[in-house]
């Protein structure tokens, strides 16, 4: 199968080929939540979440068939600068641990009737430091989008990405800063848990990596390249592909949302697909979440990543859904109409 993004322009181009949704399914969906045996707008985002499925999904009904979680895993040179509580080597593990069925994402995802998929990306290979030097060349960049695309087959309901690599909060707020500026301390955060001297390694490493990296990370395939990770490319990757094959996704907390600045920075009508699982405990995350203009389903202050948030929060999506096609119209239940 040849590769979703062959070069960086390829990449970029994507971005300026987005598919919009269904306007007719949206249409259909809408005129039948009118005719539900309820007061209008009495589910308030329940009835939100149901248009906007089927306007991806293009069906007036959409369904949750199939849903897929792809946690994408990769580990980082930074980490050497000690910015997690946790070494290296946990990112390893944590993938094994999946692979077994024993985090948290295992059980979550069987909670809410979703597939699980695992992809570890060069984990023997961290990035570059970003603080020194570009995270990635241009093939690996490459090679972590279209690992990302190839998780999003054909015949998906709902799509969400996940993310496993210690330090990773390091470049996603990296990310964020580079795509919307102001000051990167307001994009840093704790990660793991990290205070004192951990979070002032952090702090530098951010610092370090804007002054080397701004004046060239001009469009948004090198500001992953030179300030993310394989993860965060490969979260990217498969987002475009999603939004090319108009299927919905389910964005968990910062890390995997940061990994969508750089895009939304310069099209933000990439997110239209997208939408907001949860509100991180991660500071950072609010503030991404109003950059993207995008409103949370809820606020549990998780910060575990792993598309952990996005799970429960499909849920709610299941919910949805089901009251929007099981529910009774007014005349198919007798009941008079407002």
């Amino acid at each position: 199968m040849p590769a979703a993004f062959a070069t960086p322009a390829a990449f970029l181009d994507a971005l300026d080929r987005l598919p919009a949704s269904d306007a007719a399914a949206r249409d259909a969906a809408t005129a039948r939540q009118a005719q539900l045996t309820k007061p209008a707008g009495s589910l308030g985002r329940l009835e939100e979440i149901a248009i906007f499925m089927a306007g991806w999904q293009g069906r007036p009904r959409p369904q949750l068939h199939r849903a897929r979680i792809a946690v994408f895993a990769g580990n980082h040179g930074v980490a050497a600068r000690g910015v997690s509580a946790f070494p290296a080597d946990v990112t390893a593990q944590m993938v094994a641990n999946f692979e077994r069925g024993g985090a948290a994402i295992n059980a979550l995802a069987r909670a809410a009737g979703l597939e699980l998929a695992v992809v570890p990306l060069d984990l023997d290979r961290p990035t570059a430091d970003i603080a020194t030097a570009p995270a990635m060349d241009a093939q690996e960049t490459l090679a972590a989008l279209n690992a990302g695309a190839a998780a999003v087959t054909p015949g998906l309901d709902l799509f969400i990405p996940g993310e496993m690599g210690i330090a990773n909060s390091t470049p996603a707020a990296a990310l964020c800063a580079a795509a919307f500026g102001g000051d990167p301390r307001d994009w840093v955060g704790p990660g793991t848990g990290v205070m004192g001297a951990a979070l002032a390694a952090k702090h530098a490493a951010v610092d370090a990596a804007l002054a080397l990296h701004r004046a060239d990370a001009r469009d948004p395939f090198e500001m992953l390249r030179r300030l993310g990770g394989r993860e965060l490319a490969a979260i990217a990757g498969a987002v475009v592909a999603a939004r090319m094959r108009r299927v919905p996704v389910l964005l968990d907390g910062f890390i995997a949302t940061a990994a969508l600045a750089p895009l939304a920075s310069h099209r933000p009508a990439i997110l239209d697909h997208c939408l907001a699982a949860h509100r991180s405990a991660e500071p950072g995350h609010a503030r991404l979440l109003d950059r993207l203009a995008l409103s949370p389903l809820l606020a549990l202050d998780m910060r575990l990543g792993e598309a952990s948030g996005a799970a429960v929060a499909a849920q709610i999506v299941r919910a949805a859904l089901a009251a929007h096609d099981g529910m009774a119209t007014f005349a198919e239940a007798g009941v008079a109409g407002a």
